[in-house]
């Protein structure tokens, strides 16, 4: 017969610990739906048509309702955005905000002029200027940092604690004399013979209960302290009052407006001076890939709509000569291992394999791979392009072999530095060598261009003694 289990059962331990009062969660704030915002991976327009199959006849039934669907009501035509080159930075500037929205929206493209990644700057201004209510990203961003910042304080504070402790509980039994571990832990012997316990980890859950719990014993430290100086207080006779109008208002110190300049500005009139800027290879696969860019040499005013875009051949030319520092000149032919020429062939090979890809210069690499976008996950892949010179043209001469040399040249030194970035941001290092064809005779031909170029991709792990060791 079971017997039921009552205080008198469990530990003296578990009797003395103060019982946890569960507190209601505040309400976390909802987030934007990520999956219906960025439902598109490209900003062109996709109509599926039912697949035949031979041996079943209602599949020729279903492609001709879909054939009539199109004649009846023809879908819409595919959007094609306006951009302009500029020379001082070498880069791609989208001024149009709907064009800005669909580029990021779909695909990633691109970032902020005057912000980190997405173009959030318009959204940032309204909320310093008290015209909107809820968070940016980066403010959720930073907060999230912040909290996590000093969690892993609180974690450090408290095995700094127990550290202590310990110490001061062993050298109490050195004292007395005693060989026995006070603090419960195993001996050196044991540790030898490799039955040791391991020791207490805090991870960043236990750090926030316990800072919450802090937290709490503060506030009502702070309460109380409030109810034993509230009779003081009233028998001092003096007392200010403000009228509930007055208490409704809420001053910030970081508006530089009042509140009068505030109510009289418009939310829809104020100004966006944030555009999009996109890099030479993202600008050419929206251009050439894709056929949902024109680029012009100069911004594009409502008035003058006669300039006709950049052909894609002289934008090939235009991107590879501004590949250089100092810009190369015009008249300079191309060359097959021009700096764009290889780092777009990697571009255009990880965008077709349906990968998002953002610049890697904040981790030391070319590029970063991410699965859906920065907004879903992390990268998972860091890319380094380094140019591969084994077509027989480049050994033909001792002048093209040193040439290839001093491109190919990477020490070992670097190798070690960037993959140890890498494994401490919890990316996968991958190199990607880019074969190099001989120059060609014409440029007329872009896809054949490209097609000339193979790409090979290699895995590098970090290795660490510890855990290879026989």
């Amino acid at each position: 017969m079971a017997t039921p289990v009552t205080n008198m059962d469990k530990p003296a331990a578990t009797q003395s610990e103060p019982a946890k009062v569960a507190r209601p969660r505040a309400p976390r704030p909802p987030r934007p739906n990520f999956r219906q915002i960025h439902q598109f991976p490209l900003p062109v327009n996709v109509h599926h048509v039912p697949p035949v199959i031979p041996h079943n006849p209602l599949s020729l039934i279903s492609v001709a309702l879909s054939y009539l669907t199109f004649l009846i009501s023809p879908p819409r035509r595919q959007e094609v955005h306006s951009a302009y080159f500029d020379k001082a930075t070498s880069s791609i500037h989208v001024t149009d905000e709907k064009a800005i929205k669909a580029l990021w929206e779909m695909g990633f493209f691109g970032k902020g002029s005057l912000s980190r990644s997405e173009p959030s700057w318009l959204a940032r201004e309204k909320k310093r200027r008290g015209l909107h209510d809820g968070k940016t990203s980066e403010e959720i961003t930073r907060a999230r940092r912040e909290e996590r910042r000093g969690l892993k304080l609180e974690r450090a504070r408290m095995e700094k604690l127990a550290i202590e402790e310990m110490l001061k509980a062993e050298a109490a039994a050195r004292e007395s004399g005693s060989t026995d571990d006070p603090t419960g832990q195993s001996t050196p012997d044991d540790t030898a013979n490799g039955t040791a316990t391991p020791a207490e980890k805090y991870s960043l859950k236990k750090a926030k209960e316990a800072k919450m719990l802090e937290a709490r014993e503060a506030r009502l430290a702070a309460q109380n302290a409030d109810l034993e100086q509230k009779p003081e207080t009233e028998t001092n006779g003096k007392s200010v009052r403000f009228s509930p109008l007055v208490q409704k208002k809420e001053f910030s110190s970081n508006s530089p407006l009042s509140e009068s300049v505030v109510e009289s500005l418009d939310v829809d009139d104020f100004p966006n001076e944030e555009h999009l800027q996109l890099s030479n290879e993202e600008a050419f696969f929206l251009a050439y890939g894709l056929g949902a860019l024109q680029i012009y040499d100069a911004p594009l005013s409502s008035e003058d709509q006669s300039t006709s875009p950049t052909p894609i051949s002289a934008l090939l030319q235009q991107f590879c000569h501004h590949s250089y520092q100092p810009t190369r000149e015009g008249t300079a032919a191309l060359q097959p291992d021009d700096p764009f020429m290889v780092s777009y062939t990697v571009y255009h090979h990880f965008r077709s394999l349906g990968w998002v890809i953002r610049s890697g210069v904040k981790f030391g690499t070319d590029y970063l791979l991410y699965n859906r976008g920065p907004v879903f996950s992390h990268a998972e892949f860091a890319v380094v392009v380094i140019p591969s010179y084994t077509h027989p043209y480049w050994s033909e001469t001792e002048e093209r072999k040193k040439y290839t040399a001093e491109k190919q040249a990477r020490s070992w030194w670097w190798l070690h530095c960037v993959n140890r970035v890498q494994a401490q941001v919890m990316k996968s290092l991958c190199l990607v060598y880019v074969d190099v064809p001989p120059p060609a005779a014409s440029i007329d031909d872009i896809g054949a261009l490209f097609g000339q170029y193979k790409v090979r991709e290699f895995m590098i792990k970090r290795w660490t003694p510890n855990r290879t060791r026989d």
